[in-house]
């Protein structure tokens, strides 16, 4: 894993933090790599139960690195090639059993909404702006954009993104549904600041809770365009009884009850 990408487990809770800040952390080769290391990493770790994703200087992500695409990639077959590098990463955590919750202070445009995309909940800033832009310099959506947008907004709402240069207000996605929340601060770093600690804080609860149940509720959820209806309501059966033989979920569900019944 290169500089490009931070990357750190603390109690549970891996972070990844995008680190190109002078490029607003947009995506150049070294930046796909380490996102797909990072990413198998934070999958594959039986110590990790919850992952945050971040990231450093002024931007959430800009999507690819436009001047590097204008002068040291030859070809559009080394832009798929690194697209799909990036896609590895995506399916790692929207295919995972574990909650991911973004952070994404600033700008989120064009690949950076798909990366915005694959967490399972979003934070951003009341300055923040997110919108597709691709059209604008001749490329069409890539980085699960157009496999996300639309599940997120509906159809209507993510066509009208991808076929305007328009960037949405943090209040707009919002009430789109394509971020969770906003926060507010006085200046653009304290908002930053804030968006990076209120993410960590919804990680943290989390961690503090049934963990390995809200990993797989997000499972359920993300997984379900895979099955008919009738298999899903098969997998959610099978998922909530092997969650009723942990011990974890027996021990929760004893405690409610008890309460429940002094209630009563």
């Amino acid at each position: 894993m290169n500089d490009a990408i931070l990357f750190a487990v603390d109690e549970g809770l891996a972070r990844l933090t995008l680190n190109r800040p002078a490029r607003l952390n947009a995506f150049n080769a070294d930046l796909a790599h380490a996102w797909r290391d990072a990413t198998a990493e934070a999958t594959s770790r039986p110590d990790v139960k919850a992952i945050l994703i971040d990231a450093a200087g002024p931007a959430f992500c800009a999507g690819g690195d436009v001047i590097e695409m204008a002068t040291t990639m030859g070809s559009g077959a080394e832009i798929t090639s690194l697209a799909e590098v990036i896609n590895t990463g995506i399916r790692s955590l929207t295919e995972s059993a574990l909650p991911v919750v973004a952070a994404a202070h600033g700008t989120t445009a064009g690949g950076g909404l798909g990366i915005l995309l694959s967490s399972d909940y979003a934070v951003v800033g009341s300055r923040s702006r997110l919108g597709s832009l691709y059209a604008n310099i001749g490329l069409t959506p890539d980085l699960s954009v157009s496999a996300q947008l639309a599940r997120a907004v509906g159809q209507r709402r993510a066509l009208q993104l991808v076929l305007q240069d328009r960037l949405l207000s943090a209040a707009e996605a919002v009430e789109w549904g394509l971020v969770a929340e906003a926060v507010d601060a006085e200046d653009p770093a304290q908002e930053a600041d804030l968006v990076r600690a209120r993410a960590e804080e919804i990680a943290r609860f989390w961690l503090a809770g049934a963990a390995v149940a809200y990993g797989n509720a997000k499972r359920l959820v993300r997984s379900q365009p895979e099955r008919t209806f009738e298999e899903q309501l098969s997998e959610e059966a099978r998922s909530i009884g092997a969650s009723l033989a942990t011990a974890d979920a027996q021990a929760r569900v004893a405690a409610f009850a008890a309460a429940s019944a002094r209630r009563g």
